[in-house]
């Protein structure tokens, strides 16, 4: 027992120091601590260890073998009680939100957020540690990642029901509800209050964050996801509020949106994504917008950015293109906007602030089905699916791709395999085009340094399939006369 009192210490160290704990408070923690560990004494000897600045991940490991070694509990009860022991030593949703707005206050909104983030890393919300284990790479333009720390999700449904408990408790995994509530583990969830569109809102981070200071924009209001002339106007408060910062919207349904469909939300975060680097294949302006010009943009999937000094340009102009999108019908394309299956059109907005003013990029979506393409036409297609099956939602349809943790095993596999000169095993039939496409990469210069250099071209060279796949426009014309159709001309 003697190491669990240690790292006990040791935690409470790393509080103070970390995580705005006061020293009047030290004892209540300990006392927190122990009664979540089933603990009733105290040597009060405190031992002299290294304590680190950044994050508690060694302190939590420490603690988990000592107290898996001494009986408090059980291996896979771990996450659990790491969870609670943080929760105890952390400052009130209240005390944090008080920080924040006074960094905000004198510090400004980046200076605010970088705070906020960096506490939750330090809380071991954000689990860091893990995310930086993530191989992570470009390729052909886009970012490619290897996610190795969440299950391939592979169930559009669920999105729908926002992976809601049989309780009914909280009504999702997002409703705000979660903030402290130890039947999901988030008792070191913190959110900070902010306003759009003149309702109340909160941003919070992502644990599993895919990109810089990852997070998430949340409807205090558990209300399924919905684009309408409201959700640009909340967009652009958003950015007004944090122009360091992008944010988008997924589109609201399945197979082409993210994974809780159930809450209304938006994703955004620290980092420029590759779609916004793009270039633009056409410009074009409306007379009615003298000051707003509209970009088609040179991206593999169909893009088109607004770019004004006016919110009042980019609200009205997003919103005539989410109009005549919602209802665009064109069946030579495959394009139908809605049968008795459902509504199959929607968008994508995501805004940033730049130079130039608002950028806003609305990537237009469709998630119809047949029998050729049962999980999407414009969605990544069969011979892909060994690769990435899941939704193609925002984040990856401006460039980021994430993919399921299964591959680093599976492809190292298959760089051994053509490192070796041997043929593709039958357990990776499933990989023959990835096989064969690699083989052809590197022809005679098998070495494995070479073979991996492939590999990563090759997933590159996928990832930018996928998002041609997703093009509801394959030619770039099409979308300029679908511009036309709202005045826009060339």
């Amino acid at each position: 027992m003697k190491e669990v009192y240690a790292t006990i210490d040791s935690l409470l160290e790393y509080a103070e120091k970390n995580l705005y704990l006061p020293k009047k408070n030290v004892d209540y923690a300990r006392n927190g601590i122990f009664r979540l560990l089933g603990l009733d004494a105290y040597p009060g000897e405190k031992q002299e260890t290294d304590v680190p600045d950044e994050t508690p991940e060694k302190l939590l490991d420490a603690l988990t073998a000592a107290c898996v070694s001494a009986g408090l509990f059980e291996p896979q009860e771990a996450e659990y009680f790491r969870d609670g022991v943080m929760g105890e030593l952390m400052l009130s949703p209240k005390d944090l939100q008080d920080v924040f707005d006074t960094k905000l206050e004198d510090f400004g909104s980046e200076a605010a957020l970088k705070w906020f983030y960096g506490y939750c890393v330090k809380c071991d919300y954000v689990k860091k540690a893990v995310l930086d284990k993530n191989p992570r790479f470009n390729s052909h333009g886009l970012i490619i990642t290897i996610n190795k720390a969440k299950p391939e999700f592979r169930d559009p449904k669920k999105a729908v029901s926002g992976n809601s408990t049989k309780s009914g408790y909280p009504k999702c995994n997002i409703c705000h509800e979660n903030e402290g509530f130890a039947g999901r583990n988030k008792r070191t969830l913190r959110t900070i209050d902010i306003t759009l569109g003149g309702e109340p809102w909160f941003w919070q981070y992502s644990p599993y964050g895919y990109f810089n200071q990852h997070g998430i924009a949340v409807n205090y209001r558990h209300t399924p996801m919905y684009i309408d002339s409201g959700t640009f106007t909340r967009l652009m408060d958003f950015v007004d509020q944090f122009p360091s910062y992008f944010i988008g919207c997924n589109a609201p349904l399945e197979r082409i949106g993210g994974s809780v469909l159930a809450h209304d939300h938006y994703q955004g975060g620290g980092e420029i994504l590759p779609m916004f680097k793009a270039g633009a294949v056409y410009s074009m302006r409306n007379g009615k917008y003298p000051e707003a010009q509209v970009e088609v943009v040179d991206w593999a999937g169909t893009v088109v950015r607004i770019v004004s000094k006016s919110r009042k340009d980019i609200e009205e102009i997003g919103e005539s293109i989410r109009a005549k999108w919602v209802s665009y019908e064109n069946r030579a394309l495959g394009i139908i906007p809605e049968d008795e299956k459902g509504v199959h059109n929607a968008i994508s907005p995501t805004v940033v602030r730049t130079k130039r003013g608002y950028e806003m990029s609305i990537i237009l979506r469709s998630n119809i089905t047949d029998e050729k393409y049962p999980d999407g036409i414009f969605h990544a297609h069969p011979e892909y699916h060994m690769i990435k099956k899941e939704s193609i939602g925002l984040i990856e349809a401006q460039g980021l791709f994430i993919l399921p943790g299964r591959l680093e095993a599976q492809l190292g596999e298959i760089e051994t395999l053509i490192a070796k000169g041997k043929s593709l095993t039958k357990e990776l039939g499933d990989f023959k085009l990835v096989y064969d496409e690699v083989k052809q990469r590197v022809g005679e210069k098998r070495e494995l340094a070479n073979v991996k250099t492939a590999m990563r071209e090759e997933l590159g060279s996928i990832c930018d399939r996928i998002l041609e796949n997703t093009a509801v426009f394959k030619d770039k014309r099409q979308t300029v006369a679908f511009m036309n159709d709202l005045g826009f001309h060339v």
